[in-house]
C-alpha cells in the first residue's frame, strides 16, 4: 500500500517536499493544488495525478506537464481506497 497525499494549493506547498521524499508515493492535486509546481516530485519517481475537472475549471486542460495523470472523481476515490491517504488540503 503506497501513500496517497491529497494537495491543495494552501497547504500544498508545505507537503510538496515531504512527498518528494515519500518513494512510491502517489500525489493527488485536487482543486487549486493543479497550480502547484511538481517538477521535484517528477525527479523523485512519486506518481503525480490531477483531477480533470479542477483543471478544466481553471484554464489548465492540456497545460499541465506530460508526467500528471488526469483522473476523474470515480478515479480518485478507487486510489482512496487503494492506498494510504494523507491529506493536505
Amino acid at each position: 500500500m503506497a501513500n496517497l497525499y491529497l494537495l491543495d494549493k494552501a497547504m500544498g506547498q508545505n507537503a510538496l517536499p515531504i512527498a518528494a521524499q515519500d518513494k512510491g508515493a502517489r500525489v493527488v492535486l485536487i482543486q487549486d493544488g493543479v497550480y502547484l509546481n511538481t517538477e521535484a516530485l517528477h525527479k523523485s519517481w512519486v506518481e503525480v495525478y490531477a483531477v480533470g475537472q479542477d483543471a478544466q475549471k481553471r484554464g489548465l486542460s492540456g497545460v499541465l506537464p506530460s508526467y500528471v495523470k488526469i483522473l476523474d472523481y470515480g478515479q480518485l476515490v478507487d486510489l482512496i481506497f487503494a492506498n494510504k491517504v494523507i491529506n493536505f488540503c
